[in-house]
């Protein structure tokens, strides 16, 4: 297939230049897409109906065979060979049962090691005969060690699952699922099946993933183009906000954040860019060769206030406001006998004396200088904050030296935040068709209104699990977090079956769930793995450390060594002294490099075969509160696959224990 895109002429199909360029960019996405990836099967799945699916189910009608792939795969003929997964004709193969065989006589699942092809699997779901039972197949493909980045799980989909990634495009969906429960890939998968179902659409609008940090979109960034889609972007939320002039330098205490992220905020920042618009006192005058045409206050007045209660953006209005003036000017030409045209209006709306006007009632709004005059001026502050904010919460908005320029001062994060909401008040913000939103639990309402912006006119998935909020600002209830992005009737799924951790391991860590979330339903772990849980007291602890990641590196996989961000240095300096190499989060792991040393801090969303976890105590205390620094402890004890270790000096915190 690729062969034959790489065969084709374009010379005397193509109009002009233009035409060429754009059909041969076309050509080259399409020879991208159809690259061999080596130990990626075409194939990984057969469906065998009763009847051909579609015709009438009369007996005796011939049944028909279907191999399902991670796309589409046809002959020289151009005859199917495999079936892309994503196909309403593949669905069967993940959701058929026996007691809901959906006409399939036979599912076959085969088994590969590096791409070569080295089992296979049968069930006869029309067979009353037959016992239902576990596939082993899918069990080892789920516990396949992982080297490398993350890879689809495109055998693998579960029926609640496959529903989730199946939904529509029109509507939004809210994904709740523990560690392990495959959140991640099922929003991944999403976007893959909406970019097959909706191709047209989305290449108009556009899909955006949003991770919450770089380490992490490293990490996910191979599944969508293994499925043949490459087209998709990433993004953090940082990303979205960042200003080209604009450098991220400063920092703000955990007290100052959450007031920045408040969704209140909001409202402070459209006070002040309204605020700037002020009521005409006199009448203008314009002058046209020898006449003169007068439009008095009041009628300006009027203009002004009939733009200001319309909901429109301020820019928008200020565009708006000499086109309405021309036309006044306009009707006054007309009742004095002259017949002005649309090159008159714009003529008018471009005088000197319409835009002094313009300039003086409705200026223009410089969002970064709004947002710099809110934080450095606490009479600005509190006149638009007043019954909004309280003035403890104005006091720790306000800079202790303000800065002189935009240039000059030490934006933080939350500040860009800010930023971008003024920025959309002035101008809309562009919307995109499908926007992902991963680890969604630690964004601030604020973050949240910013993700929203971007797809106020398409949908969204957004994926998280509210015990691993890590935030001082972490959302408290998903309608919560929903109405904030501007998505409140979205569909609420909760992942409850654990596919990842063992169910040793995600027993040990849900001792957390009643301290850091009270109510949610801990995770069902559907493998059980004998002896996967080692819990280790000792007086030296790196040394116990360095045993335990040797121990480690004598299985398959990868290992990750996860310890509080205060404790990095020093393990890094043990581990070059004992020769062991280590990578970072987001470096791809080999073959002959397994081991990666990771600060809590950046633990969420990865995955290790093996994980070596360093003194939980320290990890708890490096955050701001104690449920805070558990939720991320319960983050860290469930990123392990086949086997997790954890080795203490000091005593381990309460809810841990037995």
């Amino acid at each position: 297939m690729r062969e034959d895109v790489e065969a084709l002429d374009i010379r005397d199909v193509t109009a002009n230049w233009v035409n060429a360029i754009v059909l041969q960019a076309q050509i080259d996405d399409r020879i991208k897409a159809l690259a061999d990836l080596a130990h990626t099967p075409l194939f990984f799945g057969r469906l065998d109906y009763l009847h051909a699916p579609g015709a009438e189910l009369a007996e005796g009608a011939e049944g028909e065979q279907f191999y399902i792939g991670r796309r589409h795969v046809h002959d020289a003929d151009g005859d199917p060979m495999v079936i892309d997964w994503r196909a309403p004709v593949s669905q069967p193969f993940y959701r058929a049962s026996k007691t809901d065989p959906q006409d399939v006589s036979l599912r076959r699942r085969f088994g590969y090691t590096g791409g070569e092809l080295t089992a296979y699997e049968d069930e006869h779901l029309s067979d009353p005969a037959e016992a239902a039972a576990v596939s082993k197949l899918l069990q080892q493909e789920i516990e396949r060690p992982r080297v490398g980045p993350m890879r689809d799980i495109v055998a693998t989909i579960q029926p609640e699952q496959d529903e989730i990634v199946r939904s529509g495009l029109s509507g939004s969906v809210c994904v709740q699922g523990g560690p392990g429960t495959g959140k991640t890939a099922v929003g991944l998968h999403r976007v893959a099946y909406l970019l097959y179902a909706h191709r047209d659409r989305l290449a108009r609008t556009g899909t955006l993933v949003i991770g919450p940090n770089r380490s992490f979109l490293h990490y996910i960034e191979q599944v969508l183009p293994a499925l043949g889609e490459l087209e998709v972007k990433q993004a953090t939320v940082d990303d979205l906000v960042a200003r080209p002039s604009l450098e991220v330098r400063g920092t703000d205490a955990a007290e100052t954040a959450v007031v920045k992220g408040d969704a209140r905020m909001a409202e402070v920042l459209s006070r002040a860019v309204r605020s700037h618009v002020t009521r005409p006192t006199e009448p203008l005058m314009v002058v046209r060769g020898s006449r003169r045409w007068r439009v008095p206050a009041y009628e300006l007045e009027e203009m002004v206030e009939e733009l200001q209660k319309r909901d429109i953006r301020y820019g928008a209005a200020r565009e708006a406001l000499p086109q309405r003036i021309a036309h006044a000017v306009l009707v006054r030409m007309e009742q004095a006998g002259e017949a002005p045209d649309d090159r008159v209006q714009d003529a008018v709306a471009r005088n000197a004396a319409v835009k002094a006007v313009v300039k003086e009632v409705w200026p223009a709004v410089e969002p970064a200088k709004l947002v710099l005059r809110l934080l450095s001026d606490p009479e600005f502050l509190a006149l638009h904050a007043a019954d909004v904010l309280t003035e403890d919460e104005q006091k720790l908005l306000l800079w202790p030296k303000p800065f002189r320029s935009v240039k000059s001062a030490k934006w933080s994060a939350a500040d860009l935040v800010l930023i971008d909401e003024a920025t959309d008040l002035v101008e809309r913000t562009h919307s995109l068709g499908h926007v992902v939103l991963d680890e969604a639990q630690d964004l601030s309402p604020m973050q949240y209104r910013a993700v929203g912006r971007r797809c106020t006119t398409g949908s969204a998935t957004v994926l998280g699990d509210l015990a691993q909020g890590t935030t001082p600002w972490a959302t408290r209830s998903w309608d919560e977090a929903l109405t904030h992005l501007g998505k409140p009737q979205a569909v609420l799924e909760e992942l409850t079956a654990g596919f990842r951790v063992p169910r040793e391991v995600i027993a040990y860590a849900s001792r957390l769930l009643p301290s850091i979330s009270p109510g949610l339903a801990p995770v069902s772990s559907v493998r059980e793995t004998p002896g996967s849980l080692r819990i280790e007291e000792t007086a030296d602890l790196t040394a116990a450390v360095l045993a335990a990641c040797r121990d480690s590196l004598v299985h398959e996989g990868s290992i990750g060594l996860i310890a509080a961000d205060a404790r990095i240095p020093a393990l890094a300096e043990a581990l070059a002294a004992a020769g062991l190499p280590y990578l970072s989060p987001g470096e791809e792991t080999t073959a002959e490099s397994r081991l990666t040393l990771v600060p809590a801090s950046l633990a969420k969303g990865l995955e290790y075969d093996y994980v070596v976890l360093d003194e939980p105590a320290a990890i708890v205390d490096g955050e701001p509160d104690e449920r805070t620094g558990l939720r991320r402890l319960y983050v860290c004890l469930t990123r392990a696959v086949s086997g997790l270790s954890v080795l203490h000096a000091a005593a381990l915190p309460e809810p841990l224990l037995p």
